[in-house]
């Protein structure tokens, strides 16, 4: 196909947009990708290839599900906005290999529709442009429900990318930089300018690439309580973690308490959430974790 033909061009873009009188709705964050070399890119990042499944969420026009569709071998493409539905119909209908479902992503049973759609060896990966506003709760979702798929490759606000990524003492780590690096190893693979889209967002974008480990990093009791630990140890960045604990735990244990728990297990009750090391954190949700349970 003529690279000209291809629905990530500002041309075939517009030319949609007008023979559907489409308007963007700002609630659904929807920017749509211009540039069909970017979209080729975010595919060779994910390591997709004919024999791939790929899983989209949010196609819009098509643009990222048609690139998709002519590198891997079935992609399935979860659309909310009903809006979309007859204009991805008409501008995917050469490709016999789509399948969009009109359903909200938070919603969907996606390990039930993994089975349904692919075969049972396929690689598969989640590839999608996400709506900003709401990219946290989509991910979180994807790597709590422990599913079946190699990699997960997005096209995110440039900052919550770094935070995601983030390395401990810098200012972009925090409690996402845990939540996300105990289910996968995460990394930034491309910086993306406003120009690509239509309309532009306000924000820089990036490409962050999520693989998925085969076990978390550490091994900790109970999930739900590591994760609340690590919230709490970064409530408010600037306190310390003794001050930080002795809030989140003001009505279980006392300052001193705090203390004397944090130097049994040889942690500096001065230091900040920040430059905890994700086995710290392990090692003192741990210790949290018993003395409540005793």
């Amino acid at each position: 196909m003529d690279s000209m033909k291809y629905i990530a061009t500002p041309f075939r873009t517009k030319e949609i947009l007008n023979k559907y009188s489409f308007t963007f709705k700002k609630s659904l964050g929807q920017n749509f990708l211009i540039d069909s070399n970017i979209l080729r890119n975010i595919i060779r990042r994910a390591g997709i290839n004919d024999s791939s499944g790929a899983i989209e969420i949010g196609p819009g026009i098509g643009a990222l599900t048609e690139q998709l569709a002519i590198h891997a071998n079935k992609v399935v493409a979860y659309e909310i906005d009903q809006r979309l539905l007859p204009i991805l119909k008409d501008t995917l209908k050469t490709y016999d290999n789509i399948e969009i479902i009109h359903e909200d992503i938070l919603q969907a049973d996606v390990k039930k529709m993994i089975q349904e759609q692919f075969q049972r060896e396929q690689e598969v990966n989640i590839v999608a442009n996400l709506p900003y506003y709401i990219t946290t709760p989509i991910l979180m979702k994807l790597l709590r429900e422990d599913l079946p798929v190699s990699s997960i490759t997005v096209m995110i606000q440039k900052e919550v990318a770094d935070r995601m990524a983030a390395k401990p003492n810098s200012k972009s780590y925090g409690s996402l930089t845990i939540a996300i690096q105990y289910y996968t190893f995460a990394e930034v693979v491309m910086n993306v300018p406003k120009s690509v889209f239509m309309p532009q967002p306000n924000v820089d974008s990036s490409i962050l690439k999520l693989t998925k480990r085969d076990e978390p990093p550490v091994q900790v009791e109970d999930e739900d309580y590591f994760f609340q630990i690590v919230q709490a140890c970064f409530a408010q960045r600037r306190k310390t973690l003794r001050n930080n604990l002795s809030s989140h735990f003001k009505e279980q244990y006392t300052k001193e308490e705090i203390s004397e728990l944090l130097e049994s297990i040889g942690i500096d009750g001065i230091r900040r959430g920040e430059s905890l090391s994700m086995e710290e954190f392990a090692t003192l949700a741990s210790e949290f974790y018993k003395k409540s349970s005793r």
